[in-house]
């Protein structure tokens, strides 16, 4: 009990040490951060598969319940070896303070501090109350612990010692969270206050028949609560739109310049209809999206900054997008100034971005995969070189280059589904950011694939829907579908993970008709 008291001390006055602080230099938010950054490619590829959007709660369970363990060792250590065991829990305050400068969104040595403090405090706790525990069980009759001394504390005044620590604790992480929440009501009331200019260049009209209407298929437009969330953000950053700023530099550039929201607010601005996809979808995965999407024209932006792409001589064929919690993304610039839709968007689905996918403005790239396109929460873009700079995830054996691989996918009927004989619809998503979809086909057990009927084409930046009238008959069967994008590229059966540039291979789901 007193190790746990321990521990729990020392993250409630880390926590409000950080809420004083930086609420992103929380020691579980740091070590966190640090054991994703240090984690292999393919072990993160299996959390997300695993546990989905739910990955970095189980990280940080994860990290409480290692904590748990190793105070609860600590304090059985203490009955013989209070000075020991309590320098023991300088340990959290040691890999904390490290975790926290080793941090690419570090801000000094200030945040050091929560778990230093925490530390500190949680020493202090392990110290008293392990002497306490100690004294009533030499009382009791048990084995004497070498540094306890006789001053005749009892069994009742070490659970009342235990309970005002815990209260304390208690206080302190109440607190904490209050402060915290407290620093991130600017970023609130900015965003609460956000009005959204008309778009220059609206969104074209959503195209007559893109949505099937047929039950169990995603909608064409995915509301902003549903639209997938994969970052390695243990806390979503909250940024205050009114102390934001873009800086944009490096080759090519021809000085360095920065943009408040205010500004950018006030150029002319994009609406579109856009899907994005991330790499670690599997074959059939849920991790695709649509959103109408408002912003700044990239390649406009960077032309006025002065940079050319390379094919018309630019110095710079990398675009290095930095976030302001320090993660790092890098874009082809020729495809970012191609004539596509690249944008800085400051909107989804008609309201300002959710804080979640990147408030107050992110980067998004059609036809890209997001690790090397859709920057959330960005601050920086650096022209650069892919020989120059390995970001984030290209360190981490990702590829430099991820354009989207042509998938579709089975929404219904859903795996194992028992349809009955007789008309079954068969019916799902396809896409191919900026190469648009061309045919679907459809095949049952080893027959001849047959084609789908397709939705309406929004654009070639959109998925699009599909759907099949199969003729079910008893037993069990096996669905599969493939698409083609608009390019004519078939897509390929060969199975492939996630890593290094995305998922490839046919979908299929087995359905048994009873």
């Amino acid at each position: 009990m007193a190790g746990l008291l321990a521990g729990f001390t020392a993250l409630a006055v880390a926590e409000l040490a950080a809420g004083l602080v930086r609420p992103a230099a929380g020691p579980v938010t740091v070590v966190g951060g640090a054991v994703i950054d240090r984690t292999p490619a393919s072990v993160k590829d299996f959390a997300i598969r695993t546990f989905g959007e739910d990955d970095k709660t189980v990280l940080q369970l994860g990290i409480l319940l290692v904590l748990a363990l190793f105070a609860a060792a600590l304090g059985v250590l203490a009955l013989r070896f209070r000075r020991a065991a309590a320098a023991g829990v300088l340990v959290f305050g040691i890999v904390g303070s490290a975790a926290a400068l080793g941090r690419p969104d570090a801000q000094g040595a200030g945040d050091v501090l929560p778990s230093l403090v925490g530390a500190l405090a949680g020493a202090a706790v392990l110290y008293v109350l392990a002497g306490k525990a100690a004294l009533v069980a030499s009382a009791a009759g048990l084995e004497a612990p070498v540094e306890a001394a006789a001053d005749g504390w009892s069994r009742r005044g070490f659970l009342t010692a235990a309970g005002v620590t815990a209260a304390g604790a208690a206080g302190a992480e109440v607190l904490g969270r209050a402060l915290s929440g407290q620093r991130g009501r600017g970023a609130i009331a900015s965003r609460d206050g956000l009005v959204l200019p008309a778009p220059a260049s609206p969104a074209p009209v959503i195209a007559a028949g893109a949505q099937s209407g047929i039950a169990g298929v995603s909608a064409f437009t995915t509301p902003n609560r549903d639209f997938y969330r994969v970052d390695t953000a243990l806390v979503v950053p909250e940024v205050d739109a009114a102390t934001w700023r873009l800086r944009i530099r490096g080759k090519g550039v021809t000085a360095p310049r920065s943009y408040s929201l205010a500004q950018l607010l006030a150029r002319p601005l994009i609406e579109r209809d856009i899907t994005l996809t991330c790499v670690s979808n599997e074959v059939g995965g849920p991790y695709a999206g649509n959103a109408r999407w408002l912003g700044v024209p990239l390649a406009g932006l960077l032309a006025e900054c002065g940079v050319e792409p390379p094919s018309r001589g630019g110095r710079a064929d990398q675009l290095v997008a930095r976030s302001v919690d320090g993660m790092t993304l890098g874009s082809p610039v020729e495809e970012v100034m191609d004539g596509r839709d690249a944008m800085l968007a400051v909107g989804m689905n008609g309201e300002p971005l959710p804080f979640e996918h990147g408030f107050p403005v992110r980067m998004l790239v059609p036809g890209l995969y997001g690790y090397v396109s859709a920057c959330k929460w960005i601050e920086d873009i650096q022209l650069t070189t892919f020989d120059a700079y390995d970001p984030y995830w290209v360190r981490r054996s990702w590829a430099r280059r991820a354009p989207i691989k042509t998938q579709s996918r089975i929404d219904t009927p859903k795996p194992f589904a028992r349809p009955a004989a007789g008309t079954v619809m068969v019916a799902g998503v396809a896409w191919a950011q900026h190469r648009g979809i061309a045919r679907v086909e459809v095949r049952v057990d080893d027959g001849p694939w047959q084609d789908a009927d397709l939705a309406a084409q929004d654009t070639a930046d959109t998925w699009r829907q599909w759907s099949y009238r199969w003729q079910a008959a008893p037993g069990g069967h096996t669905v599969t579908v493939r698409a083609t994008d608009g390019a004519g590229a078939v897509q390929t059966e060969q199975r492939a993970r996630t890593i290094p540039d995305g998922a490839s291979g046919w979908h299929s789901v087995f359905v048994t008709v009873p």
